[in-house]
């Protein structure tokens, strides 16, 4: 998940993804579910093997996505991720935004497979 050269070939969500990804960084990422657009992602919190936290926008409209692994005594490993919109615009917008439920569930079963992989 730290590996930003590697996400396009095990996270089928994303077309490509320039950067690095460390904590005050700015990665360059494009989805498949916006293919025409280039998301400038900073990077604002890490804490490899455990948290990670992107943000694009600003006071009109921001997007935060959260990352969260917690490492459990038997070997396993809770993901857990969020997104969360804020900003003036919001109210105005929110109807517009597309169903984000089906390429979060491709992500965390690709990245399912991926661990499981390793």
């Amino acid at each position: 998940m730290t590996n930003a050269g590697e996400f396009p070939r095990w996270n089928s969500t994303i077309k490509s993804i320039e950067g690095t990804i460390a904590a005050g960084q700015t990665i360059k990422l494009v989805a498949t579910i916006s293919p025409g657009r280039v998301f400038n992602l900073k990077i604002i919190e890490f804490l490899p093997e455990n948290k990670m936290v992107w943000s694009d926008g600003n006071a009109m409209f921001k997007g935060v996505r959260t990352y969260r692994m917690e490492p459990k005594p038997d070997g396993t490993t809770d993901f857990t991720m969020a997104e969360v919109y804020t900003g003036l615009m919001l109210p105005m917008i929110v109807g517009s935004l597309p169903d984000f439920g089906p390429v979060f569930e491709q992500y965390l079963s690709d990245l399912k497979r991926e661990a499981e992989r390793m």
